[in-house]
């Protein structure tokens, strides 16, 4: 069962999703932010975070909250794919060739790691 601050954290992190959609990036970091005060653990806030400073053209605080992302899920394909793309965006091209590649090697280890329920078809 959920806690509270966990569940509060969900509600920010959707009120910050909706905020996003409506265009509103500088609102919705505030509020992605308030959310990561409430559970610092809520990994959907934190991703949230990442693209609304991006979207906010705060390259380089989207590029640290993807680092901090990835400090929290180091095994997270999709944190590092976060982070490759907020370093695209900051115009650092060979760290976010490097980022996107972690992203695959990790994807690939959980395919890895997953159950084959089928033959390779020929």
């Amino acid at each position: 069962m959920a806690s509270l601050d966990q569940q509060r954290a969900g509600d920010l992190t959707q009120k910050g999703m909706d905020l996003l959609a409506e265009g509103h990036a500088a609102d919705a970091v505030h509020t992605f932010r308030e959310a990561i005060a409430v559970d610092a653990n809520h990994h959907d806030a934190h991703h949230g975070l990442v693209r609304a400073l991006r979207d906010a053209g705060q390259l380089e605080q989207s590029v640290a909250a993807a680092l901090a992302l990835t400090a929290l899920t180091p095994n997270d394909p999709l944190a590092h794919a976060a982070l490759s793309i907020s370093l695209q965006h900051a115009g650092h091209v060979p760290e976010a060739e490097a980022a996107a590649g972690r992203a695959r090697i990790l994807e690939w280890k959980i395919q890895l790691q997953s159950p084959n329920d089928q033959e390779p078809s020929l």
